[in-house]
């Protein structure tokens, strides 16, 4: 039962936005030119007027509105931010799908197609990742590092997770990964949108692909069910802000979350707002987002498979298997990571094709944060007693992020005296 209602929960949670877009939509076409000299003559059109000319706000407003108020309050009457984990797997297919549909959209058609598609592929990759976790249940569990921010927080957590956990990170959890993919539609289908066909498509069907990718791990890794646990950080900070934390994580969770995700979809808007011909260029940014959504996709497995099998043994009364040193993680230490991140990247090589190379801020704000969960993670993992000692080792002879070969640590001899 609670799954199903988590499941509701998460299907609903982004209607408002569609449904105003797609009023929009309907209405957009009935908007005074900018020609005109007749002025508006209601307050609604007015309101599509400026829904018109204004794309970027507006994907920003609906952002606000939907993801960090509406989600934060269902963290608060949950007592669980589960969404946001979730939804970050889908946000950007959002995004790509809302810069390509908007009525003012100018883009290469391929490009556009071709961002479209790695966007979805993406999505795929990461929300299958997050159902495998979680044993393919909504909402069965929250992040660790929010019950770690709630326990800190305590009473004043309500607030608190507001700024922390909607207006910045990770209901959160979940919609990172379904965002993208409604703001590369708006971007899409917005009025002024102008790009190339197939550039448009590219973007569109690549956010989906990216989507489906992350929103399939969320699933996996939570067995399947919805909401089932919080992200392990978020418990952390919950402890560590104590009753504090309800209004810090409307900061540190929910606002800088819109930031964040808003910041790196840029290079949806970029590719929506040129019609410059497909190249080469574009498509070495398709091969490098392909190449990263593959890379994590067999990464996370790599990782539950182990989780899984760890899993059974603890169940046995068996000695656990303490690190993961096999196929990718023989050559990285976090190769999901390293996927992830080539992911964004190649994304940015669509802006940067098209003559916006400030976007690349986006991704690097982001590699700089997944560089400081990456920390987090390996002192947590060193904080285990029965992995320590081969996690120290681990660390010694494997890259961090980028697959590369073994190093060697041999052992200095002893002098004779």
């Amino acid at each position: 039962m609670e799954n199903l209602k988590n499941a509701t929960i998460a299907l609903l949670a982004p209607l408002p936005s569609l449904l105003f877009f797609l009023s929009f939509l309907r209405h957009h076409h009935h908007l005074p030119y900018p020609s005109s000299s007749l002025p508006p003559v209601t307050t609604t059109s007015n309101l599509w007027n400026w829904c018109y000319h204004h794309p970027f706000l507006l994907a920003n407003l609906l952002f606000f509105f939907n993801v960090d108020i509406l989600f934060w309050l269902i963290g608060l009457l949950q007592s669980n931010n589960w969404v946001i984990d979730l939804y970050w797997t889908v946000i950007p297919v959002l995004l790509v799908h809302y810069y390509a549909s908007h009525p003012l959209a100018v883009a290469d058609a391929v490009r556009s197609a071709v961002a479209v598609a790695l966007t979805w592929v993406w999505s795929a990759r990461l929300t299958h990742n997050y159902f495998r976790r979680e044993r393919w249940r909504w909402g069965a569990r929250e992040d660790w590092r929010f019950n770690e921010m709630r326990r800190e927080y305590g009473r004043h957590w309500w607030w608190v997770s507001f700024f922390t956990v909607y207006l910045s990170q990770q209901v959160i959890d979940l919609y990172w990964t379904v965002i993208p993919v409604l703001l590369v539609h708006y971007y899409a289908s917005h009025p002024l949108a102008v790009a190339d066909a197939v550039r448009s498509a590219v973007a569109v069907a690549l956010t989906w692909v990216w989507s489906a990718r992350l929103t399939h791990n969320y699933f996996r890794r939570e067995r399947w069910r919805w909401g089932a646990r919080e992200d392990w950080r978020f418990n952390e900070m919950r402890r560590e802000y104590g009753r504090h934390w309800w209004w810090v994580s409307f900061f540190t969770v929910y606002l800088s979350q819109q930031v964040f995700l808003i910041g790196i979809c840029l290079p949806m808007y970029a590719i929506h707002s040129s019609d410059a011909t497909w190249n080469s260029w574009d498509s070495i940014a398709t091969i490098a987002c392909i190449t990263g959504i593959v890379v994590a996709y067999f990464a996370d497995t790599q990782l539950y498979d182990f989780v899984s099998r760890n899993e059974t043994l603890k169940e046995l009364g068996a000695p656990l298997v303490p690190n993961l040193d096999k196929g990718l993680w023989w050559y990285s230490r976090h190769p999901n990571y390293f996927g992830e991140q080539l992911w964004w990247w190649g994304l940015f090589l669509f802006a940067w094709n098209i003559g916006q190379g400030w976007m690349f801020i986006g991704p690097l704000v982001n590699s700089l944060c997944l560089a400081y969960v990456t920390v987090l993670v390996e002192q947590r993992m060193l904080k285990k007693e029965y992995r320590a000692e081969a996690y120290w080792q681990y660390q010694k002879t494997t890259s961090v992020w980028i697959p590369w070969f073994k190093t060697s640590t041999k052992e200095p001899k002893e002098k004779d005296f």
